[in-house]
């Protein structure tokens, strides 16, 4: 696999439910809607999805209940069978793959966290931790040098002995999180991980992520309902309805250009000003004088230098090079409204 080869490439991907899917896709007519399909009987889950997931990246899919989110993911990892299309995970078909092959595949290159935790309650937060390296057969030493190592990393060192029903439901999910760590994934699936949290909690948890994150630069899929969440976590989002993708690009651009109305409702009560960096607004050939703006800042954390600022051009930095200028007006139109 090439150095900017996806890890995960999903070409027109279908996974159709009923009585016999393989039959009806290939003879579907074209263009058939999600109504359609179910009048005749079938359910399409994932409905003709093309996406690609790179290394270090964290896309977020998200949709209400139903959108076929968590279908597309299990089709990630063959937890679903695809009826069309393919899906390859560095560079191999896993449709291919034998069932040794595809077992092999997800105990050495993927960890799966679920909104429900599943911990066993008779073993101890590291014997949960060490379960997966005790199903791959490593010795008892060995995996629990590993256990303490992923406990510690979550924020759980002291805890080692406590049981399941002893911990905290964000503490529980951190074990979780652990657990999935333990055989140290280059591919992480997390299914609405943190629903079941309080908000309280549930922000506590989206922090300590993006610390991992960060840590750790793992090639994540991160499904959730919650476009909030979605915003904070992603680096890019893929928006579901009825099964297939209806936009798939970076929180910035969503919510500056949503591609169809149903993404502009997803939209609409969102503060653009929380979301949109200076990076997104700059153009790239323009010029500007004074001190520049770093990329990632958003034009909410601009927004007194916005109504002080006398330039029409603030120039706009990454790192420490100039990537071009961002026209003030553009910016002073996201936090306060367009002129009519």
């Amino acid at each position: 696999m090439s150095a900017d080869a996806p890890v995960i490439s999903c070409q027109n991907v279908w996974k159709v439910f009923g009585p016999d899917p393989k039959g009806f896709l290939n003879n579907m007519p074209a263009g058939m809607s999600f109504d359609e399909i179910r009048e005749a009987g079938y359910i399409a889950g994932v409905k003709d999805v093309s996406i690609d997931v790179h290394k270090g990246e964290m896309l977020v899919i998200m949709g209400l209940s139903g959108s076929g989110k968590s279908t597309l993911v299990r089709c990630f990892s063959r937890l679903h069978d695809i009826t069309g299309g393919t899906i390859t995970v560095e560079g191999q078909d896993i449709m291919s793959l034998t069932e040794k092959d595809l077992i092999e595949l997800r105990r050495s290159k993927m960890g799966m966290v679920f909104q429900s935790f599943g911990l066993l309650p008779h073993r101890t937060v590291l014997e949960n931790v060490a379960f997966p390296l005790e199903m791959r057969g490593q010795d008892k030493h060995t995996r629990r040098e590993r256990a303490l190592e992923v406990v510690k990393l979550v924020g759980l060192e002291g805890r080692e002995d406590y049981f399941p029903r002893e911990l905290s439901g964000g503490q529980q999910q951190r074990v979780g999180i652990a657990r999935s760590l333990a055989i140290e994934p280059d591919i992480w699936f997390l299914d609405e991980p943190f629903s079941a949290l309080d908000p309280l909690i549930r922000k506590e948890m989206q922090d300590e992520f993006l610390r991992l994150q960060q840590m750790l630069n793992k090639t994540i899929v991160f499904i959730t309902h919650d476009f909030d969440e979605a915003l904070r976590l992603a680096d890019r989002i893929a928006i579901m309805k009825d099964g297939a993708v209806e936009q798939c690009d970076t929180p910035d651009q969503i919510v500056l250009h949503p591609a169809t109305e149903y993404v502009r409702k997803f939209t609409e009560d969102i503060d653009k000003a929380r979301v949109v960096h200076a990076g997104v607004l700059a153009q790239k050939d323009a010029t500007g004088e004074g001190a520049p703006l770093d990329a990632m800042t958003t034009v909410h954390d601009m927004a007194r230098m916005l109504v002080n600022d006398t330039r029409d051009m603030i120039p706009v930095k990454r790192g420490d090079a100039l990537i071009g200028a961002m026209p003030r007006k553009d910016a002073l139109d996201i936090l306060l409204g367009a002129e009519t």
